[in-house]
């Protein structure tokens, strides 16, 4: 049973990365002018990274509970840290880059917090896999 909700949870991490990927940032992007897009994002990025961590530390807390240590373990840890990483250190250099009008340094710092995005969904798509 608890195995089954690490399952949905890591699933539900997933899908709240594709939705705010491919659907809320390009919504945004092509709906509200660039002030307004800034502020909305700025104001969502956090709960989106906060989630996620607090829904990955769940699933962390529980692998560690049903003694999973190999690999599940430490994709799952490396998911949870990234998150950290992105919301606590990076997202405030993107900021602080944009606000300076930094835009060679904002665009290498937006890339990294992209290709971070990209390898956590893979890394979930791999633990999806190996639990189905």
């Amino acid at each position: 049973m608890i195995e089954q909700i690490s399952i949905y949870l890591t699933a539900m991490i997933l899908g709240i990365m594709l939705f705010f990927s491919f659907v809320i940032a390009p919504v945004v992007f092509t709906t509200l002018d660039e002030e307004n897009a800034r502020k909305f994002i700025r104001r969502i990025f956090p709960f989106y990274y906060n989630v996620n961590l607090g829904i990955s530390f769940i699933v962390l807390i529980i692998f560690f509970f049903l003694s999973k240590l190999g690999i599940d373990l430490y994709l799952i840890l490396a998911i949870t840290i990234l998150f950290a990483i992105s919301n606590y250190l990076l997202m405030p250099l993107i900021n602080k880059y944009r606000d300076q009008k930094e835009d060679k340094k904002f665009k290498y710092s937006h890339l990294i917090s992209v290709v971070i995005n990209f390898v956590q969904m893979i890394c979930l798509v791999f633990l999806l896999i190996k639990e189905t």
